[in-house]
């Protein structure tokens, strides 16, 4: 089959058909910007009022959610920010989880103007890693510390369901030893970002131990969305981008992941878009997306788009649309990224963040040999803001108080999906989190702490086991016999010990 054949086949109609209601999807832009208009200049005890549904933890209506994003007083903003750090510390806790954007292939049979991949970047050098590169990818990102990657690939028939179950297998099956010798790590969770798939194909995904399945709409805005993709390619077709994670959930994959790429069109009316999807799948599938991602759009080699464009986002909007995307969507996590600088990203974790990157590489096969961007420019995606190692970014967030969690006990728990979310809205599952961010954590600091990073941490590793043990939730649950008891195994070399 060739590329054209194979590219032909992808879209099936009646997979979008199925999810529209009266044959119209759920984003209604002259409607999103009318709530937009009829929200400006909110009053301060409506926002107040706003503010406490939040940390109720209930997801907020689109006219609630557009009159934070028209506030401009200082003092109210810093309200909603502080509200928005409230809503994280009652849905996740203190806890920041740690992944690796692993990069397997950049062959891609669209055109997207703004992205480093697109096919008519004769600057990018093309490969799709074979399983034995895949392996050594992997066992370079577990050498880092890592338990946890999302594998990315471009839309190409290379890279295609089949070849997504097959590097599944690959990266899971990859065992290391630790550097204190002591047990081996793995990675225990593989997330993937690819291109919208048919319900089919995502079945064999969910059968192979797929994670969260993550697809960005880039831009809610159709006319912005055609502009910057060719109308006869694959991701030219806006509404089978826009329904693929509910294809995915209709396969069982019960956790997915939404975003958009900030810096295509407004700020704000991509804000709205979000909670629109999350309102469509809660409507839908009675759940919304585990994740939502705003990437900051960044230079991409090749792509004049990625540098001009009008709407790129200044770091005080930044601020502001994570803000309120914590407080419309106050159960679903949020991802930063290593494309913010230092600074940016340390801002921004603290405005409600649950997850991050460290230690990134966007090359194809940069883990095993060591690239950096500069040193690997012809084949990433876009510029990196942040290239320190994870034991870098791990130190700091010790030292603001912030515990770094490799978890994945939830998954194989079977803490997915709507169980997870409920469990998510009553403050629960926050509570299995904390014990299961300070075993993992544990097991950091034993085999891949810097003597730097294992100083602060084990300050901060003693204050959470004294938060946990005068925690009548956990005392209350018969929770802490267990719990030390794991402690204990880690230290004598066992690992991977989950509640």
């Amino acid at each position: 089959m060739t590329v054209k054949e194979w590219t032909t086949g992808v879209i099936k109609q009646a997979e979008i058909d199925r999810y529209l209601a009266g044959g119209k999807d759920f984003i209604d832009e002259a409607g999103i910007e009318r709530e937009l208009a009829r929200q400006r200049q909110p009053d301060a005890g409506r926002v107040r009022e706003i503010l406490q549904k939040s940390l109720e933890i209930k997801t907020l209506s689109p006219a609630e959610t557009a009159a934070l994003l028209n506030v401009e007083d200082p003092a109210l903003l810093e309200e909603m920010q502080e509200t928005a750090r409230a809503v994280k510390r009652k849905v996740y806790d203190n806890r920041i989880v740690f992944f690796a954007p692993l990069y397997l292939s950049n062959l891609c049979v669209n055109n997207c103007l703004y992205c480093g991949f697109r096919e008519e970047n004769k600057e990018e050098t093309r490969h799709a890693l074979s399983m034995e590169e895949v392996k050594r990818e992997t066992a370079a990102v577990i050498d880092e510390g890592h338990k946890r990657v999302i594998a990315v690939y471009g839309e190409h028939p290379r890279s295609d369901a089949d070849y997504i179950v097959d590097s599944l297998a690959a990266i899971y099956s990859v065992k290391r030893e630790t550097p204190s010798g002591k047990g081996f790590n793995n990675i225990r969770r593989v997330n993937v970002n690819a291109a919208p798939m048919d319900i089919a194909s995502l079945d064999k995904l969910r059968r192979a131990g797929i994670g969260t399945y993550q697809v960005f709409q880039e831009t809610y805005h159709r006319g912005r969305y055609a502009e910057l993709h060719a109308p006869a390619s694959i991701k030219g077709n806006y509404r089978w981008r826009l329904y693929a994670v509910h294809r995915a959930m209709e396969a069982g994959i019960d956790d997915v992941a939404i975003g958009a790429l900030f810096g295509l069109h407004d700020w704000r009316f991509e804000v709205m878009g979000l909670l629109h999807h999350a309102l469509d799948l809660e409507r839908q599938f009675g759940v919304g997306p585990h994740t939502v991602s705003f990437p900051r759009m960044q230079p991409a080699r090749g792509s004049i788009v990625s540098e001009r464009s009008p709407y790129l986002v200044d770091d005080e909007s930044a601020r502001r649309l994570v803000t309120a995307i914590r407080l419309a969507i106050p159960c679903s996590g949020l991802i930063v990224t290593a494309r913010e600088r230092p600074s940016a990203r340390r801002e921004l974790l603290h405005l409600g963040c649950t997850q991050t990157d460290a230690s990134t590489r966007l090359g194809i096969g940069a883990y095993a040999r060591g690239l950096k961007q500069e040193e690997n420019a012809d084949k990433v995606q876009f510029t990196l803001g942040d290239q320190r190692s994870l034991d870098e970014v791990v130190r700091e967030l010790a030292e603001d108080g912030v515990i770094t969690s490799f978890c994945t006990a939830g998954y194989r728990c079977g803490r997915t999906g709507e169980r997870i979310m409920t469990m998510l809205e009553k403050g629960v599952e926050g509570k299995y989190c904390k014990l299961n961010a300070v075993l993992t954590f544990r097991e950091f600091l034993n085999d891949y702490a810097s003597p730097a990073t294992r100083e602060a941490g084990e300050r901060l590793i003693e204050r959470e086991i004294r938060e946990i043990e005068a925690d009548a939730f956990f005392s209350g649950r018969g929770l802490l016999p267990l719990f030390s008891s794991y402690r204990e195994r880690l230290e004598q070399g066992e690992r991977d010990l989950y509640m």
